[in-house]
């Protein structure tokens, strides 16, 4: 979409150009053969030009597939109880229970846009997290590469069936910066995944139609140069960025040891700067996936706003008693809504662990699921 207005203007200016060429004058017969003669290559040269505008003009395609439904996958609300039904918006003027804020399977916030052709518009993603320069952080670090996208696979399959309607798409979320409890030789508290790591999970995305999130902690260096850090990465169709709000910590704190922190409007900064990337670069619509554990782990959240090609989700980032993550979900994203929602889960923290028919239920649906 943000290139119709150049198609615009020149579908004008080939209309004018062809104006001025009838409106030419003509003595005879043969004047007019000759001038039929010498105008036939510019209206070549014209069409070759409209022909090129028009090709720029294409928004670029989203790289990615999403992992097809099998084929006895049913909608998600073919699966609800009738309780589950009555507390659906469209109920409510019927009396129904108006706890839900939008239809179970639908996943923007309610009263947001997306004026965006990015990947959460029509698809849900489904992420491991992780580096592979540890075994500590997240599932990537446990096992080798095409084992990892074999496990990544299995689980988005799963949250296809459950919801067939919006097809889930496999993601990587990739460590790029990890917060450390030692200043390191620039004195910032993160240690840079290799490029090399960085380059085959790209290559890894590619290969199997996938799509990379490159996360950032921060440590106490700001938002924007770790952005710009990676810039040549997110200059990648398959990428996009998430930040780790928690390990964002001031001088003479450490992160891990001291709770970090982000104002909204540095994560506006990163958003409008990714915006500026894609326009530049002319690539797919992207998103940034904000991580918030607590309250103060993101402030002044009404400062992120998404743009007409970059998507924002907001992610709930905590572990522990699934009752007590559903709360703090509404909290943080249905209460404090922006435009999308996501929601980690921890293979070996929470009690229990949630089933995708069951994370499909909460309010909003989150459009992004990743996994630790």
């Amino acid at each position: 979409m943000k290139k119709y207005f150049l198609l615009l203007a020149a579908v004008v200016l080939m209309v004018l150009l062809a104006a001025c060429t009838d409106s030419s004058p003509t003595s005879s017969d043969d004047e007019n053969q000759d001038s039929t003669e010498e105008e036939s290559e510019p209206d070549e040269k014209e069409e070759k030009e409209k022909e090129k505008v028009e090709e720029e003009s294409k928004e670029p395609e989203q790289p990615f597939k999403p992992v097809e439904p099998s084929e006895d996958a049913e909608p998600i609300k073919e699966s609800l109880s009738e309780k589950e039904l009555e507390q659906m918006p469209e109920a409510q003027a019927q009396g129904g229970d108006p706890e839900r804020s939008i239809p179970v399977g639908e996943t923007l916030s309610a009263g947001a846009d997306d004026e965006s052709d990015g990947p959460l518009k029509d698809h849900r993603l489904v992420a491991f997290y992780g580096t592979p320069e540890s075994e500590n952080m997240g599932i990537l670090g446990t096992m080798e590469p095409d084992e990892y996208m074999e496990k990544l696979k299995e689980q988005t399959q799963a949250y296809s069936d459950a919801d067939p309607e919006r097809p889930a798409v496999p993601t990587i979320e990739l460590i790029t910066t990890m917060a450390q409890n030692e200043p390191g030789p620039e004195g910032n508290y993160v240690r840079k995944t290799s490029d090399e790591n960085i380059e085959e999970y790209v290559e890894l995305a590619e290969e199997h139609d996938a799509l990379v999130m490159l996360d950032v902690q921060l440590g106490t260096d700001s938002v924007m140069n770790q952005v710009k850090s990676i810039e040549k990465w997110l200059k990648h169709p398959h990428v996009h960025l998430a930040i780790d709000t928690e390990f964002h910590v001031g001088e003479g704190e450490t992160p891990g040891e001291d709770l970090g922190q982000v104002d909204g409007a540095e994560v506006q900064e990163a958003v409008e700067y990714v915006s500026e990337l894609t326009e530049e670069n002319n690539l797919p619509d992207k998103f940034v996936f904000v991580h918030q554990f607590t309250d103060a782990a993101l402030t002044n959240k009404e400062a992120i706003e998404p743009t007409d090609n970059v998507q924002v989700a907001l992610n709930y980032d905590g572990w522990g008693n699934s009752d007590a993550k559903h709360s703090l979900y509404r909290k943080f994203v249905r209460d404090e809504p922006n435009q999308y929602g996501g929601f980690k889960i921890f293979y070996d923290k929470d009690e229990p662990v949630m089933k995708p028919e069951d994370v499909l239920k909460m309010d909003p649906n989150p459009a992004i699921i990743n996994y630790q």
